[in-house]
């Protein structure tokens, strides 16, 4: 029958578009045009190129180094995000994702070179991807590193409205003969312990379930434990320990670092244990701050379930030989670090004990 084979349109239907499925490409490139001066606002001498290319391109620097390597890691916001379309503010969890992985390559004694990123939307908004881009810039230059590129996503159907999700890729350099952990550790290497900026990126489907479900608040209800809302305590970003330690590791007087991310201490800093080695923490050497006395003390949490949940303050563990206790102390102390010694490296299993 005439019209009726393959590839054939009914006459009495206007052809489809892409912004009829729910994709508007003008959207998308409005957005990218905001990213774009962003993105430059990171730039060195080491970038070839200009964002909206298929690929960045860098070209590091290897002189600094005897037998260079690069590290890599990638992350998410998680459930964090939740918080940021409750209150509109969407230009802090950036930021929590260059620190989250930032931090995971410099506990290896690594540099940040580059930084990439992938946001994904039912609807791109570009005044919303404009403040998520601005906390992502404002992270890679605490990281001094280069917002190179990344990737927005329009993706009809997929997302609730006002939603997106946020990852990110980093990537690093560090010398090979230097590289920190547990090859490095040694029995009597005492912990030391860097605070939290709050709850970091960890935990929030717990949270959100206590503070929003059971306990009926609202990201607006003022909590007079954290001397401020809901909403600001739990958008607090996430600490980027680089601008404190970077120098210490350059220096060589760290032997181990634990980033304490989901899991907790007990299931992050035996991650840089041998495994004839445990790393003995006191509990009471530190003080918990406030949120997670609320979290414990409202949702009846034992202290088990927290230990392996949430960073209960402590962000950062730096392990240090004896050797080198006295000069890292002064180091952190000059640069008005606060910082407390949790325990210490002695003979066992590979694991962490609470004493």
């Amino acid at each position: 029958m005439p019209g009726q084979g393959e590839g054939a349109v009914d006459g009495d239907r206007p052809g489809l578009t892409y912004s009829q499925a729910g994709v508007d490409i003008d959207r998308a490139n409005q957005a990218k045009r905001r990213i774009k001066e962003l993105a430059r606002s990171t730039f060195n001498a080491s970038v070839l190129g200009e964002i909206g290319g298929f690929a960045g391109v860098y070209r590091p620097d290897f002189s600094r180094f005897r037998r260079p390597v690069l590290l890599s890691s990638a992350d998410g916001v998680g459930t964090k995000l939740k918080i940021a379309f409750m209150t509109g503010i969407h230009n802090t969890v950036g930021v929590d994702l260059v620190a989250h992985c930032t931090n995971d390559i410099l506990v290896l004694g690594a540099q940040p070179l580059f930084f990439l990123d992938y946001i994904a939307a039912g609807t791109l908004d570009p005044t919303v991807v404009e403040r998520v881009v601005e906390g992502l810039a404002a992270g890679c230059r605490e990281s001094e590193c280069v917002l190179l590129g990344g990737e927005t996503a329009e993706m009809p159907d997929f997302y609730g409205a006002g939603e997106y999700d946020l990852a990110g890729f980093i990537v690093g350099m560090a010398d090979e003969e230097r590289l920190l952990g547990p090859r490095r550790v040694g029995n009597g290497d005492l912990l030391i312990g860097l605070p939290s900026s709050g709850l970091h990126t960890n935990g929030y489907s717990l949270v959100r379930r206590l503070f929003f479900d059971r306990e009926r608040l609202s990201v607006d209800t003022r909590i007079e434990e954290f001397g401020r809302t809901v909403g600001e305590e739990l958008l607090e970003p996430h600490r980027n320990y680089l601008p404190v330690i970077k120098d210490l590791i350059a220096e060589g007087r760290v032997n181990a670092i634990a980033h304490i991310t989901g899991g907790g201490i007990t299931e992050n800093l035996d991650r840089v244990l041998p495994a004839d080695l445990d790393a003995a923490v006191e509990r009471g050497s530190w003080e918990i701050p406030p949120v997670f006395r609320f979290i414990r003390d409202r949702g009846r949490i034992d202290d088990g379930e927290m230990y392996r949940t949430f960073n209960m303050g402590i962000g950062m563990i730096l392990v240090v030989s004896d050797a080198h206790a006295a000069g890292v102390r002064d180091f952190l102390a000059g640069r008005t670090e606060r910082f407390v010694e949790i325990g210490e490296i002695r003979a066992g299993s590979g694991r962490v004990v609470y004493r």
